[in-house]
């Protein structure tokens, strides 16, 4: 949803009027922040649906908002293309049971499609991981998505994705899909944003500024089990800056806040135990439960410094790098060095990046990490150089820019040409 939404303000100057198809957020079964519609620019059409309430389809064990909101869309996707007569479907989201829709509207009019894959439809990485580490239902998942991901990838004529390695699998996978017309291209960053947020600025939940203490603050999920590793570094050197900086290790605060996509009770934490266990819970706290997202962007510029765990996993992009940096606070990144989000701190010096290798333990990176803790603490407080010129190549108008550049090629693939540029995503 955050790529269409922080594009929509760009795509009509780079040629295409864009025409929304989405499910209702009071049926999506999430919670709702409205704020959100005031970075969506006046006049785009935007067409809602209902869904299915999880009431009654949790009974089937059904949840998925794409399954739940399947046929709504379907019914009013069809309406939309035969009132606008769009020349290009661009599927944009994480909700894969939507996708197979791409396959249908292209078999029955012919229109070509781009989808913009923004983590792995099938991915293999569970598969070595423990029975209690996997998701539920995840074999069952994987095989039904087995199935359905080569028979609308079919349909698909270009791919858009955050990392190289989403298009070089799906190449591989699918002979058909042409280099050419497939782009990595990773979420951009929304100045907007902040401006809402301080628009809307409410009291700090988390912590005191002024209070004494040096607080840090990261803001995301953390529950999936390949960030596990970056969590476990990051206490053990906490614990270890203890020992070795008390001075400095004494006054930090690191807060961990919305970290897990559940919702209420059902929300746990990740990093706070492993802190509990270690006994510096007092230093290391956690607010697992979900976060408006303007509430986080404040919590980011209240912060004294930002700390950001990333992935074992290569593939990972971070879109959520670009409100840190746009916090202009002193930043201390821990990701795989494949990851993108290292070239994007190493391009813009607006932070400071600890990489570590797929054969890297936690046990690797406690000293290093804990001497970097140590020098940031000791320059405190500071504005990182960040070098905005670089940044802007990360813009969402540049973002969206290559995303309208990509438009026309899919759109114009084998002769088809467009006319009025129009496209529903």
């Amino acid at each position: 949803m955050h790529r269409i939404r922080i594009s929509l303000p760009y795509f009509e100057e780079f040629g295409w009027k864009p025409i929304v198809l989405a499910v209702d957020p009071e049926h999506a079964g999430r919670l709702v922040e409205p704020l959100l519609l005031e970075t969506v620019p006046p006049g785009v059409h935007v067409r809602r649906v209902p869904a299915l309430p999880t009431r009654i389809t949790r009974k089937w064990g059904i949840g998925d908002v794409g399954l739940r909101s399947f046929y709504h869309l379907l019914r009013a996707g069809m309406e939309l293309i035969n009132e606008q007569k769009p020349d290009l479907l661009y599927f944009s989201t994480t909700v894969f049971w939507t996708l197979p829709l791409a396959r249908m509207w292209n078999q029955h009019y012919d229109i070509p499609v781009l989808v913009d894959m923004q983590d792995p439809w099938v991915s293999n990485y569970y598969d070595s991981r423990p029975q209690d580490k996997r998701p539920p239902k995840y074999w069952l998942s994987k095989r039904l998505h087995g199935i359905v991901e080569p028979w609308t990838m079919r349909s698909v004529s270009g791919v858009i994705a955050v990392s190289r390695k989403y298009i070089d699998t799906l190449e591989s996978r699918y002979n058909w899909l042409e280099d050419e017309l497939c782009d990595t291209i990773p979420f951009g960053a929304a100045g907007v944003d902040y401006e809402v947020a301080s628009r809307h600025r409410g009291k700090n939940r988390f912590f005191q500024r002024g209070d004494g203490f040096i607080h840090g603050v990261y803001a995301g999920a953390l529950g999936q089990p390949f960030r596990k590793p970056a969590c476990e570094a990051i206490c053990l050197a906490v614990k270890e800056g203890l020992k070795r900086f008390p001075d400095a290790f004494s006054r930090l605060k690191l807060h961990f806040i919305g970290t897990d996509y559940a919702m209420g009770s059902r929300a746990r934490g990740t990093i706070g135990p492993i802190a509990a266990s270690l006994g510096i819970q007092a230093y290391v706290k956690e607010e697992p439960h979900w976060i408006p997202y303007f509430d986080v962007l404040n919590a980011l510029s209240d912060a004294d410094m930002l700390l950001v765990p990333g992935s074992d996993n290569p593939q990972y992009t971070a879109s959520k790098i670009y409100p840190y940096i746009l916090a202009r606070k002193p930043l201390l990144a821990l990701f795989h060095q494949d990851s993108s989000v290292v070239k994007v701190l190493e391009d813009t010096k607006a932070g400071e990046v600890l990489s570590f290798s797929s054969s890297s333990r936690p046990a690797d990176l406690v000293q290093p990490l804990a001497e970097r803790l140590q020098a940031m603490l000791a320059r405190l407080p500071y504005e990182p150089p960040t070098d905005w010129a670089q940044f802007a190549k990360y813009s969402a108008r540049e973002m969206a820019r290559r995303q309208c550049a990509l438009l026309d090629k899919v759109a114009s693939h084998d002769g088809r040409g467009y006319s009025n540029g129009a496209t529903i995503q």
